[in-house]
């Protein structure tokens, strides 16, 4: 089964410049902690719930005042539609992310695969895959002792 089986198409959007505010907005009315950032279809980066607060608090920005472009993570995994599911399950929990973008040859979004399209439209592997994601990381990359 290759990804484009289980991705889900419809993927809403921020651009860079959007405010912290707009982009906030739109995740809770979507009830979202994640926007994948476009400039069109290019993708260009990832803005989490996580991103605003912490780093846009931290950096003293003005929800209102400040971009997206401001807070956002531009290193991010992705993967093609193309792409063998059991492959990308296990970029995901390698990378320990619930979602990865879904790119064509030309850098632009098509879409989006998340644990909850593989659960829902593939059944193997899906507990493996969800306790690697979940599973705590530490700088050292090791599991920490009880």
């Amino acid at each position: 089964m290759n990804v484009s089986q289980i991705m889900t198409r419809d993927v809403q959007t921020v651009g860079p410049q959007e405010s912290l505010q707009r982009a906030a907005q739109l995740m809770d009315r979507l009830d979202v902690g994640s926007l994948l950032v476009c400039d069109g279809r290019k993708l260009l980066g990832i803005v989490t719930d996580r991103d605003i607060t912490v780093r846009g608090t931290a950096l003293g920005l003005a929800p209102n005042g400040s971009c997206v472009s401001d807070v956002m993570s531009r290193s991010v995994q992705w993967c093609t539609e193309d792409q063998d599911a059991q492959d990308v399950m296990k970029k995901m929990a390698d990378a320990q992310v619930r979602r990865l973008p879904v790119v064509d040859g030309k850098s632009e979004l098509v879409g989006i695969v998340s644990v909850g399209d593989v659960a829902t439209r593939s059944h193997a592997g899906v507990g493996a895959m969800v306790r690697e994601i979940s599973t705590p990381s530490h700088p050292e990359g090791t599991p920490s002792q009880p």
